[in-house]
């Protein structure tokens, strides 16, 4: 491929370059690092592309390579590594305060799912949760012990699915992110 060719598709490709860079990155600036990294490394390796593949692809692997090896940077670059002698950075954790936020966070989250069940599973299974027995339940609530634990049952299982549901969907918005 000549060089006004490669040139030609690649201002022809640049404005998706330019997106795939945003989306990768989630800020201005940094896409336009990443783009710039990008033109610079298929500039150089032009010779390395074959005709007839995909050049859109071939520049969009660089890209991903490059956002993937600049991430991994990062992610080394926030290791800590303690030389000192007696492992002073290490062993002087001790002075973190913590908080409860993030468990309270997820209590608040299941407490909201909890009060969307039904409320016929969702009695017998607060009342479990709150240290009742079956029979306790059965006899307060005057159904059947089979019934009580099918209902906890049903409960358990309901929650399961919309908790694996809610998941699942946080790792496909992580995965788009």
């Amino acid at each position: 491929m000549s060089t006004l060719e490669f040139d030609s598709k690649f201002n022809q490709l640049s404005a998706l370059l330019h997106s795939f860079a945003y989306n990768l990155t989630k800020n201005v600036e940094d896409a336009r690092d990443l783009f710039q990294e990008t033109a610079f490394r298929a500039l150089t390796n032009k010779e390395k592309f074959r005709a007839g593949t995909n050049f859109k692809a071939w520049l969009f692997t660089i890209m991903k390579n490059i956002f993937i090896n600049n991430y991994r940077k990062k992610m080394k670059a926030n290791t800590i590594i303690d030389s000192t002698d007696n492992l002073y950075y290490i062993n002087s954790g001790g002075n973190l305060i913590s908080n409860q936020a993030e468990s309270n966070i997820l209590m608040d989250e299941l407490e909201t799912i909890i009060d969307s069940l039904d409320e016929g599973i969702m009695v017998p299974f607060m009342m479990h949760y709150e240290g009742f027995k079956y029979q306790e339940i059965a006899d307060k609530l005057e159904l059947p012990l089979g019934t009580v634990k099918s209902r906890i049952f049903f409960a358990r299982k309901e929650l399961k699915e919309i908790i694996n549901k809610r998941y699942d969907r946080s790792l496909e918005l992580e995965k788009e992110a």
